[in-house]
């Protein structure tokens, strides 16, 4: 006896969505960069919190000690306060001059004309010189027996000068190699000037207002997001000074240059106390957030934004 078969034609298939068509088209796009972000950047991210709690020295199995790490970050022989201060005292005068330095320049190179497109090219070149090089250029520049400092002050008949060696120099030093590099930020500035509408500078003038005036009533609210943007990503940077800090000074003299990222690297791969350095991290971590927030909440303001 034969069984009757539902005709095929009377069968609808479930249509997908558009919209979810969409979605799952976009979802397919970004996979490759969320594989990563998982993987590589929130993982380690998890496995550090949870070395952060461990004693590890990387070649034995790792001992849950709780708070340990974090409480030790209080003894006064651990360093991690003068740490912090060396850190904390790059930033605070450092990123300041920098932005001042790189909006100056970037106003001054606001212009047409046949030459200015070389005078960018030398001030952002230090931005694409990998960093050891320019650490060694600088080490060679400070050299004590034969650094081009010293020979100069000689010529002055001015009395020479440790420069690294010197723990009263050696930070300072480290804010000018900042100002050195401050060509990135000096073209995120001309970016937001080569912005600002023209014709509100005619209205200025026409209204009698000189060029100090147009820039402080005018220049500086209109490109206020943009030297937003510069001050927050420019405290993060600072906070993660290490290279120059590695190779010119390797934390000294006298631990004046002992920057955090640098104490992090010594503790997690040097004396191989990767839960500390781990903890070293989170805190961090947690310092650079908080900053960031601040800076949020009081962008709210002197931050101008057009669509407000």
């Amino acid at each position: 006896m034969a069984v009757n078969s539902i005709p095929a034609q009377g069968v609808r298939r479930p249509r997908i969505s558009r919209t979810l068509r969409r979605d799952i088209t976009g979802y397919l796009y970004i996979a490759p960069w969320l594989l990563g972000f998982l993987i590589w950047m929130l993982a380690p991210m998890v496995a550090s919190l949870v070395i952060s709690f461990t004693e590890w020295n990387i070649l034995n199995d790792p001992e849950w000690i709780g708070l340990g790490n974090y409480v030790r970050m209080f003894d006064p022989t651990v360093h991690t306060g003068q740490t912090l201060y060396n850190t904390a005292y790059v930033t605070v005068i450092g990123v300041p001059l920098q932005i001042i330095a790189a909006l100056l320049i970037a106003q001054l190179l606001n212009y047409k004309g046949a030459a200015v497109n070389v005078f960018r090219t030398i001030f952002y070149l230090p931005v694409i010189t990998p960093a050891v090089a320019s650490a060694l250029v600088w080490l060679w520049i400070f050299n004590v027996e034969f650094g081009m400092a010293n020979v100069l002050l000689r010529l002055l008949g001015l009395p020479e000068q440790r420069w690294f060696l010197d723990p009263n120099l050696s930070k300072p030093l480290f804010i000018v190699m900042g100002l050195w590099a401050i060509g990135g930020r000096m073209v995120i500035f001309l970016g937001g000037l080569q912005s600002v509408p023209e014709s509100l500078y005619d209205a200025a003038k026409v209204d009698g207002a000189n060029a100090i005036r147009r820039f402080f009533s005018i220049t500086l609210p209109m490109i206020s997001p943009v030297i937003f943007f510069v001050i927050t990503t420019s405290i993060i940077q600072s906070f993660q000074t290490f290279t120059g800090a590695f190779i010119i000074t390797g934390g000294g003299p006298v631990r004046s240059t002992l920057f955090i990222v640098l104490y992090i690297y010594r503790n997690a791969f040097e004396y191989l106390r990767m839960g500390f350095g781990c903890a070293l991290a989170w805190v961090l971590f947690t310092i650079v957030l908080i900053v960031t927030i601040i800076q949020f909440r009081l962008a709210k303001g002197w931050v101008y934004y057009e669509v407000d």
